[in-house]
C-alpha cells in the first residue's frame, strides 16, 4: 500500500516482504488480515456484553439480588470469599481432568490474546514524527504499555480468582461478579466500551486501507472508487467523504456486527485469536526478520536461542489453539443465535 505522496506504507507485511519476501509474506498477509477481522468481531462481542451488563448491572441495584455485595480487594479484605489453591478447580468435584486440562490450554490462548497490539506496531509507528525515531517511541510506548496490562491483568485475575474462587467468571464485569456499588460497574463498563470503540478503529483500519487501495488500482478512473466530495458541518469544518469508501465500511461494520451477534462467546472466541496470531505474528515473523536483518550466523548460541523460543511459542500456540476450539465446541451445545452465552 502506498500513501498520498506515493511513500510506501510501512505495514508488518511490507516489513515481511522487504526482509523475508516470497511465501512468507503471503502467509503473513493472511495471518494478519483473518486476524484484523477476527479483533474486530472480538471486539464488538467484548463492548456488546458490557453494554448489555450495564442493563444487567441497573436492573439488579433496582430489582434486588442475593449474591455478596462489593469489590474483589473488599471482598477478600472482608474473608467472605470462597477456598482457593495453587492448583485451581479440583478435578472430580469442579471438572473432569480432562475439562480441566483444556480450560488450561484455552487460557494459553486468553493470555495471548493481550499480545494482538502486535499485530498493527508497524501500521501504528507509520503514522508517528520522525522526531524523536518512530523506533525509540514505539519501543517506549511497547515497554509502558505491557507493563501496564500485564499487571492490569494480573491484578483482575488474582484477585478475581481470590474473590470468587473456581467459580469466578471470565470476565468479571459482565459475569457476573459484582453488583454493588452498581454505579462503579456502570462506569467501568461505559470505560471499556469507549476504550474498544477506539481500538476497532485502529484494528479496522488496516483491512479498510488494503481494500480500497486494491479498488483503486483495478479501476483508477472511477469516480465512485477515488473521487473524494467535500461537505462543509458547521463548527466541526470540513468532512471528505467518497462514496465506495462510506458503503464498504459501513458494509463491513454491519458484517462483523451480525457474526458478533451470531457466535458471542466471549472467552473461547478471544483465546482462538490470540492462539492463531501469537505464534506467527508475535514470535515467528520477528524473530525470522531479527536474525536476517542482523545476520545472525547459523547454530550460533543466539541462533539456536531464538529458534528455540519460537519453537516453544509455537507448542504453545498449538494448545491454546486446541483448548479454544474445544471450548467453542462445548459452547455450541447451548448455543442459541443471536443470544448471548457469556
Amino acid at each position: 500500500m502506498y500513501d498520498d505522496d506515493g511513500r510506501p506504507r510501512r505495514t508488518g507485511t511490507w516489513m515481511v516482504k522487504t526482509h523475508l519476501g516470497g511465501i512468507k509474506y503471503q502467509f503473513c498477509g493472511l495471518v494478519q488480515y483473518a486476524d484484523l477481522v477476527g479483533i474486530t468481531i472480538g471486539y464488538t462481542i467484548t463492548a456488546s456484553i458490557s453494554m448489555t451488563a450495564i442493563k444487567r448491572s441497573d436492573c439488579f441495584h433496582k430489582n434486588g439480588h442475593a449474591i455478596g455485595i462489593g469489590l474483589a480487594i473488599a471482598k477478600v479484605a472482608g474473608g467472605n470469599h470462597p477456598k482457593t489453591g495453587l492448583t485451581g478447580t479440583t478435578i472430580g468435584v469442579d471438572v473432569t481432568s480432562s475439562e480441566k486440562m483444556w480450560n488450561a490450554f484455552q487460557s494459553l490462548g486468553d493470555m495471548a490474546f493481550a499480545y494482538a497490539f502486535a499485530v498493527v506496531l508497524a501500521e501504528i509507528q507509520d503514522t508517528l514524527k520522525s522526531s524523536p525515531t518512530e523506533n525509540q517511541t514505539m519501543k517506549k510506548a511497547s515497554v509502558v504499555g505491557v507493563a501496564t496490562t500485564t499487571l492490569f491483568y494480573m491484578a483482575c485475575g488474582v484477585l478475581g480468582y481470590a474473590a470468587f474462587g473456581n467459580k469466578a467468571p471470565g470476565n468479571l464485569l459482565t459475569g457476573f461478579g459484582f453488583y454493588e456499588p452498581f454505579w462503579l460497574v456502570d462506569f467501568a463498563n461505559i470505560f471499556i466500551v469507549i476504550h474498544l470503540v477506539g481500538a476497532y478503529q485502529v484494528f479496522a483500519q488496516p483491512v479498510f486501507g488494503l481494500v480500497e487501495n486494491k479498488c483503486k488500482q483495478c479501476c483508477p478512473g472511477s469516480n465512485f472508487m477515488a473521487k473524494e466530495y467535500s461537505m462543509a458541518i458547521p463548527v466541526f469544518g470540513t468532512f471528505r467523504w467518497n462514496p465506495f469508501r462510506m458503503i464498504w465500511r459501513t458494509c463491513y461494520v454491519v458484517f462483523t456486527t451480525v457474526l458478533a451477534m451470531l457466535f458471542p462467546f466471549f472467552n473461547s472466541v478471544l483465546s482462538l485469536l490470540g492462539a492463531l496470531a501469537f505464534w506467527p505474528l508475535t514470535v515467528y515473523f520477528p524473530v525470522e526478520m531479527y536474525i536476517k536483518r542482523t545476520g545472525i550466523p547459523k547454530f550460533c548460541p543466539t541462533w539456536m536461542g531464538l529458534k528455540l523460543l519460537s519453537g516453544l511459542c509455537f507448542i504453545v500456540s498449538l494448545l491454546a489453539a486446541a483448548g479454544s476450539i474445544q471450548g467453542i465446541i462445548s459452547d455450541f451445545k447451548t448455543f442459541q443465535p443471536f443470544k448471548s452465552v457469556s
